[in-house]
């Protein structure tokens, strides 16, 4: 096992790269003489890299059901209000996934430890497919690796078998440290990044990573973060009200998805919706264009038909950092 110190510097992701060599030849002048052969001369060439921006897409109708069938000309793809040419398309994606499923175990989560376990393993078991690998992960006073990337399904029930109660609650260090570990893994064939969270939404650990710092990281990952909401007392005056609202936002800017469960048995159908969700995904991905080092670029989908625009709910991450490449 893996254990995560705290305060760790941000890392930028550069995965994704591909070099294609542009030959630079003299222009063709109408009326001009044909230039004198230079055969032997090594040509010069430029090398530009560019990158393939990935985007996973749930489109949904007014009732909340995803919406199949439709195709790469019903969409179009902006970046900082540019419309960009839609270089890649995959319909109900059948492309990998590489999850960190990140679990507070702390007390005021872990109420019904069996059940929550045994949740745990039934969502494994009914995701990954043989393309999958996903990563376990236990935070309270501390964030603690129990499995790292694998798709063996004995060695994630192993894991979870393992999980131990806790006090407090480094969520933001969970978030952040997920973050990293799915940076280091490869976005080839439009490899998924997501991170499975289940918390109350309370950070407790004040000398750890702040939200800003997270939701970042999350986004220089391009990870999508769905945030299981366990709120045990709905009604409760202590509440942690905040946190949910932090763990909303943090799954909407990064275009995962946020349910509650007010109960441990709970957990197992918000972890069906959050399987469902990922296998009615589209892909959709673009060339980068060239810009400023590490700036953040807003990304934009909608429908071509502004009829189906009005009529259907579109959910993607919100943006990307550059590289300045």
């Amino acid at each position: 096992m893996k254990w995560f110190g705290v305060g760790l510097l941000a890392l930028g992701v550069c995965a994704g790269y591909s070099q294609a060599p542009i030959v630079r030849r003299p222009p063709v002048v109408a009326g001009a003489q044909a230039p004198q052969s230079n055969e032997g001369q090594q040509v010069p060439t430029i090398r530009v890299q560019t990158r393939l921006v990935n985007v996973a897409l749930n489109v949904e109708d007014a009732k909340g059901a995803p919406v199949g069938g439709l195709g790469r000309d019903d969409f179009e793809v902006l970046e900082d209000g540019a419309s960009q040419r839609i270089a890649v398309f995959e319909k109900e994606s059948a492309t990998p996934l590489s999850i960190v499923l990140a679990m507070d175990v702390s007390e005021s989560v872990m109420t019904n430890e069996r059940l929550e376990k045994e949740a745990a393993k039934h969502f494994v078991r009914a995701l990954l497919r043989p393309q999958d690998q996903l990563d376990l992960m236990e935070f309270s006073d501390d964030v603690r690796e129990l499995v790292p990337f694998t798709n063996d399904r004995k060695r994630i029930e192993s894991g979870i078998n393992r999980l131990q109660i806790g006090d407090d609650t480094a969520l933001y260090d969970a978030v952040y440290l997920a973050s990293q570990r799915l940076g280091e893994t490869s976005e080839a064939n439009g490899q998924r990044r997501v991170i499975v969270l289940i918390s109350d939404g309370g950070d407790t650990v004040k000398r750890g990573s702040k939200y800003g710092q997270a939701l970042e990281q999350a986004q220089r990952a391009g990870a999508m973060v769905y945030s299981l909401i366990v709120v045990p007392i709905v009604a409760d005056a202590g509440r942690n009200t905040g946190g949910e609202h932090a763990l909303i936002q943090l799954s909407e800017d990064t275009g995962g998805k946020y349910y509650y469960a007010a109960e441990a048995k709970d957990l197992e159908a918000a972890f069906a919706k959050v399987s469902d969700d990922l296998r009615t995904q589209y892909v959709l991905g673009y060339y980068a264009p060239q810009g400023a080092r590490d700036s953040f670029r807003r990304i934009g989908v909608r429908m071509k038909d502004a009829a189906l625009e009005g009529k259907y709910k579109l959910r993607y991450r919100s943006g990307y950092y550059g590289d300045g490449r």
